[in-house]
């Protein structure tokens, strides 16, 4: 049995280093793009798999489904589901400045609809990605590293020959850190780079002349020009972001405000949102400017239609949109990005700098490539010029060698020995010939028709055109100003190609200033039926229909319409409804459901007392439970702002049976299932905060619970019912609290 070794650690060092070790995973391999390709592993991964299937820009497209599981089983042993969603981001023209993958089928839509399964969609590269992306791995221009088996390899970075990070930007979260990078337009890009590159002591506020600011795929307008400075100086910052809203002029003098750009964080759920916003406004009375809102949007854009009254004040209608809606909005800029292998946040100058030392690093390595192979070229052309000068000699010496070993040793070391020559001054001749390895193979590998004059001249031309190659070459890796001007011009041909206008207006915007018109304020009656569906009518409605409102309702409140509605529930719960999102209208008019208005569940709760908020301030209410507890609680303590509260603390299996409003000179009289009565004094009743359970106000015999609480004045003739007899409440006898109570047969 081998000896067993127990390593004592201190756990928090297990757990640190265990910790470390796993945010710096999802950092570096996972969540954040790299400062260089400007891409995530995933994305890079993908990338490279459909290079390495053939899936051209030229090519068929293939399944979404094929290329995913390629992926994962290759490079990206993660969910399938993460490869797939960083496909279909690739392919979204509003998401990306500039999209990598040519996506056919449904990919989803800029109103937030999901892409198809990956078993119905294709896709293939974009042009841009083969050319400008994966143009040149074949050249050993960047490093290979095992995958996660090693059975395979795969590119630690792409050669990407744009600053891809601030063309296409980047968005993920990561542990402890997140990543927000805007897109920018490739043109003003590919400018600042060459800018930079002329001159490396450039300012921030320099490039920024060629960079005029994000450039949003959705368009829209940045509104705070000045603020970009600082924002592209640090790498962080806020960015305001407006849609952009158009008046359109109908007959008869009416007008309709038309949103055609949105801002590009308002893409997805955001649209539904801002409808649902939109016609909030309305129906909190914010606004009765418009009469109807529609989304036209299609295929070929953004198209959001709010209809208008004649007469509307549109300036004004904007400003409420932008200040209330998130037509204007805000883009949080952090860019962050791994350089050297570690997490940073850089500022504009910083990537832009980042990106052209990765030019210089990729176009040495390139023409070190291509150096090597015109070298080589070279060598092998030099030698089938010198053997087409010695033919004779060399067609002797292969028919007198005994195998390809002697023929080779003789071409290249001179050695004669095993060889039949025809006369001395051939094997003299021979001995002396030198050629060079791959030289010699090329010899004897050489077909007969090389032997023809047009062939022998074809060849010296394509030596001279070596020459000048490697000429080239050499003065591109040994002159800074000759690589630079190959970069500069391979980033004008990309520029050439696939340059396009802005689409982002950068300005400074004033500040969205509406003003709100102010409700008149009015007494109104509130009355909700026996179903739970409320409304509000005017007083002098109420008092020409007082007997039929008095009779079809459950609850009639006199209120203000600025006011406040408190529901208390069985639950211990109290929810707030503003009178203003009651319909106001007739007598006959149908209500809402209180449910639509505030948090109250009618499926799960009872609404058990309802009062004005405003009255309540100057009152005390009693709470009595299920299980015999009561209390006093200051109206106070439910003047909040919340639309929900706990009202009071409850025991297990306990619920609110009554909520009322109380007064010390008072009588109250708890009446139990069971038919128990105990009447008492209210000055009793213990007065708690609303989180407190309270005090118990009757004995309850065993499977009995509290049924009735009710108030009345000392004096006053007061009757309820229980089962089928009339009880004369100030009939009873007067008690203590938490007594027994006095037995009534129904």
């Amino acid at each position: 049995m081998q000896d067993s070794q127990i390593i004592r650690t201190e756990y928090s060092d297990v757990m640190k280093k265990s910790y470390i070790d796993y945010a710096m995973s999802v950092i570096i391999a996972r969540a954040l793009p790299d400062v260089r390709d400007g891409l995530k592993p995933v994305q890079r991964r993908t990338l490279y798999d459909m290079y390495e299937l053939g899936i051209r820009y030229d090519r068929p497209y293939r399944k979404c489904a094929r290329i995913v599981g390629d992926t994962m089983g290759k490079y990206h042993p993660h969910g399938d589901s993460s490869i797939y969603e960083a496909l279909v981001v690739m392919a979204q023209d509003f998401k990306k400045g500039m999209t990598l993958v040519d996506g056919h089928g449904n990919f989803g839509s800029i109103e937030g609809d999901g892409a198809a399964a990956m078993r119905y969609t294709e896709a293939r590269l974009e042009k841009l990605t083969q050319e400008v992306f994966l143009g040149d791995l074949d050249k050993d221009i960047v490093d290979f590293m095992p995958n996660f088996d090693e059975t395979e390899k795969e590119p630690s970075v792409l050669p990407v020959r744009i600053p891809n990070l601030l063309v296409n930007g980047a968005e993920g979260i990561a542990v402890g850190m997140a990543t927000s990078i805007p897109t920018h337009n490739l043109g003003e890009v590919i400018d600042a780079v060459k800018a930079y590159m002329k001159n490396d002591e450039i300012s921030t506020k320099q490039l920024m002349r060629y960079i005029k600011g994000p450039d949003f795929p959705t368009g829209g307008i940045v509104i705070n020009k000045d603020d970009l400075a600082d924002i592209y100086e640090t790498g962080t910052g806020k960015i305001k972001l407006r849609g952009k809203v158009e008046v359109e002029e109908l007959k008869g003098g009416r007008q309709r405000l038309v949103i055609t750009e949105i801002p590009y964080t308002m893409i997805g759920a955001g649209i539904g949102k801002f409808l649902n916003d939109v016609v909030a406004l309305v129906e909190s009375k914010k606004t009765s400017d418009i009469t109807d809102i529609s989304n036209q949007s299609s295929k070929e854009g953004i198209r959001i239609v709010i209809e208008l009254k004649k007469g509307a004040d549109v300036e004004n209608l904007t400003n409420m949109l932008y200040k209330k809606t998130r037509l204007e909005d805000t883009f949080g800029v952090n860019m962050l990005a791994v350089a050297d292998g570690r997490p940073e946040t850089m500022g504009l100058k910083k990537i832009i700098e980042h990106h052209v030392d990765f030019q210089f690093e990729l176009a040495t390595r390139k023409y070190q490539t291509l150096l090597k192979k015109e070298q080589d070229k070279k060598e092998i052309q030099e030698g089938l010029i010198k053997a087409c000068d010695v033919i004779d000699l060399i067609i002797e010496i292969l028919r007198g060698s005994q195998s390809v070993k002697d023929a080779k040793e003789c071409l290249t070391k001179g050695v004669t020995e095993n060889i039949k020559f025809k006369s001395g001054i051939s094997k003299k001749m021979a001995a002396m010939l030198r050629f060079t390895e791959r030289q010699a193979t090329a010899i004897l590998e050489m077909r007969l028709y090389r032997l023809i004059g047009l062939e022998i001249e074809a060849l010296m031309q394509e030596h001279e055109e070596t020459l000048k190659n490697i000429a080239r070459y050499e003065d591109i890796l040994n002159n800074y100003d000759s690589m630079a001007e190959v970069i500069v011009e391979d980033l004008d041909k990309i520029k050439a190609e696939y340059g396009r206008k802005r689409r982002t207006v950068i300005e400074n915007g004033e500040e969205a200033v509406y003003e709100e018109h102010k409700i008149e304020e009015q007494d109104v009656i509130f009355l909700m039926d026996r179903f739970g569906y409320a409304r509000t009518i005017d007083v002098s409605t109420y008092e020409r229909n007082k007997d039929a409102a008095d009779t079809e309702n459950k609850v009639v409140i006199a209120c203000k319409n600025t006011g406040k509605i408190c529901l208390f529930t069985n639950t211990g719960k109290m929810h707030q409804i503003k009178v203003l999102d009651l319909p106001f209208g007739k007598f006959r008019d149908k209500g809402v459901p209180v449910d639509n208005v505030s948090n109250f569940d009618s499926t799960g709760e009872d609404a058990v007392y309802l009062c004005d908020a405003e009255q309540m301030r100057y009152a005390k209410l009693l709470f009595a439970t299920r299980q015999g507890m009561i209390k006093k609680v200051e109206g106070t303590e439910f003047q909040v702002a919340k639309r929900t509260i706990a009202a009071t603390k409850l025991q297990a299996g306990d619920e609110v049976v009554t909520v009322q409003v109380i007064t010390d000179n008072q009588n109250v009289v708890l009446q139990t299932r069971e038919g128990y009565f105990l009447r008492f004094a209210a000055d009793e009743v213990s007065e708690k905060k609303k989180g407190a359970i309270g005090v118990r106000g009757i004995r309850l015999k065993k499977k009995d619970e509290l049924e009735h609480a009710y108030l009345f004045e000392e004096g006053t003739e007061t009757k309820v019912t229980y089962g089928e007899k009339e009880v004369s409440l100030n009939r009873l006898k007067m008690a203590k609290r938490d007594g027994n109570g006095t037995k009534t047969r129904g």
